[in-house]
């Protein structure tokens, strides 16, 4: 029930896993089922290698949550296979399962909305001949309410028009002080089967949120310090004991919040050419937008000083009002067919993708300052005596009410109106060559022309691959090479005293990866286990006094393994480990030699065991039992600075349920131990303590 099997996304092929040469993991909708899972950052804790480093901020452009995949950040923008904008988190009521495929995959994905370590693709639940669905209620800790719904019928006699719809609504309050997220998603989707050739799909997607923004604390990044201006203050602090953070405090009120209503629209029309040859036509099209408050917490250097029990930071706030609209167009041709009795699995491809943003946002405005952690109030108002004002610099001087700031955002802040637009034209092509029924070799090229309102950029992007099978559909070995890129982006050169602007070539990584698949005992056991190295090349390194030169390097190399299996029936099993190295070769004198701050924790631990019993007493009756492992985390890491380290953490979650007949109640307790502990990528984020949540679900 959790194994990876076949994917027709990973290599835009129909392949299975075991014959594929990339490494993917598929987080399954009957794990989200057993896992009671509310939110899109809990489902993506059951994949190997992937760590959260900063929560969905709903800020305009990027408000999406932020994942270390492989070392590098990535956020989910990928839906069947096809760019989907977000400014929150996505809701999981229409996933039938995540795809989290690994490593550069520029060849087939370019390079705007993807990462180094690969990218996030959700499946989402499509239309099937039949009338049924399920209704499901869940409660939980905090005020949570959620309420779903997944209907499907078909809209004629002869079953060729079908129509699924989801929904769900969810209304939940912060662990913290003051908090809430609230959100109402609706996802029609329908198929036409015209004729045996002919088919259409429209997948459709309409979320709107509203919630306040989980306060990130940013630390300093360089301010020169007074006494010596060739210095800069270091950190005071360097981890969440020393820093003395309060985890149940929010820093907001629920009176700033943020709007961020999205929606997506997916069509696509198939048509068989010949039993050979299949074309597929795509139009894409998606919209985020963000409304409303957005703050954040920066710790000052002035005030930065270890205190008893904590440390003054200053809030900052803006007013964001953004869209971003991204439309895309593709035109796939898939081939099957053989050659000198050679098969060969084609797809040939033309990709169109255009992405405009427009900007109303307000500039920041700072609102108070507030004493992190602790009581000793005492020793915080010695610290601030000799500053100018020194009555600002209460406890949480700020004025958390949206009247009052408007009026910071009035006296203090300016609206910036931009509009940007960039496009993206490629071509692609893909081929996998069954030399011998055990032996495959993939070729693939994608050639894309990147162009924005200053500048205009051609990349090449190849890709390679090679499977041997020597227990046919059981065993695989293989090995890749894969290709991802970055498009700079214009560089105003300041060496010569005379500013020159310039065009760098992109930005390129090349992926290293071997290992074996293993799919044993009529798929009761799937395993991946793999090792990978990634070299970035032709990094930007500023040489300071406005001097660039390109010769940066970056090495992320790693292990992962991932096992799922169901030895006996009723018994289901998940394991993930990674181990990732990453290290900055050649870069800026700050961060060169050092892990970047990206990288997340270098041990990533996950499991779950889920069992039903089949029969007697207890039959229908089950348990599940898991977790997830951290080492410790770098999250700020810097030659000139100093390093703010997270500790290593182990989250333990347990569930029990029931089903009889078309019902079915679930019981889950998460963190159960109550664990305190955090994420960052250059930020501290508290997580959430124990929570228990209750699920009744009717299928029908």
């Amino acid at each position: 029930r959790y194994g990876n099997k076949k994917s027709t996304y990973v290599s835009k092929l129909p392949l299975n896993d075991i014959e594929n040469p990339q490494v993917y993991n598929t987080i399954p909708q009957a794990l989200l089922k057993d896992l009671v899972i509310t939110n899109f950052d809990d489902a993506l804790k059951n994949a190997p290698g992937l760590d959260k480093l900063w929560e969905s901020t709903g800020r305009g452009g990027d408000g999406a949550g932020y994942f270390s995949l492989r070392g590098f950040p990535v956020q989910p923008t990928m839906v069947n296979g096809l760019p989907s904008l977000t400014n929150g988190s996505p809701d999981v009521q229409n996933i039938e399962n995540i795809e989290v495929i690994k490593g550069p995959s520029g060849t087939l994905y370019g390079s705007s909305l993807i990462s180094y370590g690969g990218l996030i693709n959700v499946t989402t639940k499509k239309p099937y001949a039949g009338f049924g669905g399920n209704i499901s209620y869940i409660a939980g800790s905090y005020g949570l309410n959620r309420v779903t719904a997944d209907v499907n019928t078909p809209l004629t006699s002869e079953k060729d028009v079908l129509l699924r719809v989801n929904a769900a609504y969810h209304d939940e309050n912060s662990f913290q002080d003051a908090g809430f997220k609230r959100s109402l998603f609706i996802a029609p989707s329908l198929t036409y089967q015209v004729d045996d050739r002919l088919s259409f799909n429209i997948n459709t997607e309409f979320f709107y949120g509203k919630s306040t923004n989980q306060m990130m604390l940013f630390f300093d990044r360089g301010t020169l310090d007074p006494s010596d201006p060739t210095k800069i203050i270091p950190l005071a602090v360097h981890n969440p004991k020393e820093l003395g953070y309060d985890s149940f405090r929010s820093y907001t009120s629920n009176d700033l919040y943020l709007e961020t209503p999205a929606y997506s629209l997916q069509g696509i029309a198939n048509y068989k050419i010949s039993d050979q040859w299949t074309s597929q036509t795509v139009v894409s099209r998606s919209s985020s937008k963000s409304e409303g408050y957005y703050s954040y917490l920066y710790q000052l250097p002035l005030e930065s000083a270890k205190l008893a029990n904590g440390t003054v930071v200053g809030r900052y706030m803006n007013k964001p009002s953004s869209e971003t609209v991204g439309t895309d167009i593709q035109q796939n041709v898939h081939g099957d067919f053989k050659i000198l009795n050679m098969r060969n699995r084609v797809v040939l491809g033309l990709d169109y993708y255009n992405q405009n943003i427009i900007s109303n946002s307000s500039s920041y405005v700072g609102n108070g300052y507030v004493y992190v952690g602790g009581n000793d109030l005492v020793n915080f108002n010695q610290q601030v005596a000799g500053i100018t004002n020194p009555a600002d610099y209460t406890d949480d001087s700020g004025t958390l009410t949206q009247a009052g700031v408007d009026a910071l955002l009035a006296q203090y802040a300016k609206v910036y109106a931009s509009k940007t637009k960039q496009e993206t034209f490629s071509a692609y092509v893909s081929d996998v060559l069954n030399i011998l029924p055990q032996l495959s070799v993939m070729a693939s090229l994608r050639v894309d022309r990147f162009s924005n309102d200053d500048y205009a950029q051609t990349a090449f992007s190849p890709k390679f691959g090679i499977v041997y099978q020597p227990v046919l559909d059981k065993i695989s070995l293989f090995a890749n090479y894969m290709n991802g890129f970055i498009n700079q982006g214009t560089i105003n050169d300041f060496s010569t005293g005379v500013p020159v602007y310039k065009n760098p070539k992109p930005e390129h990584a090349n992926q290293m990866e071997f290992g074996t698949k293993l799919n044993l005992f009529k798929n009761k056991l799937i395993a991946t286990v793999s090792y990978y190295d990634i070299l970035i090349t032709d990094k930007i390194i500023s040489l300071g006094e406005g001097a660039y030169t390109q010769n940066g390097e970056q090495r992320n190399k790693g292990f992962e393994t991932s096992i799922t299996a169901n030895p006996v029936s009723g018994l289901d099993i998940l394991f993930g480990y990674s181990y990732i190295d990453s290290k900055l070769i050649k870069g800026d004198a700050d961060f060169v030699n050092l892990r970047p701050e990206s990288s997340g924790p270098a041990n990533l631990l996950n499991f779950w065991i889920n069992y039903r019993f089949p029969k007697g007493l207890l039959s229908n009756f089950g348990v599940g039992f898991g977790g997830n492992y951290a080492s410790e985390n770098k999250v700020f890491n810097r030659n000139s600075l100093g390093t703010f380290t997270l500790p290593e953490y182990f989250i333990i979650s347990a569930s029990t349920f029931y089903t009889l007949k078309s019902f079915r109640v679930t019981l889950k307790l998460d963190n159960i131990t109550n664990e305190e502990y955090y994420k960052g990528w250059s930020t501290v984020s508290p997580q959430k303590p124990r929570i228990f949540s209750a699920n009744l679900s009717y299928n029908f």
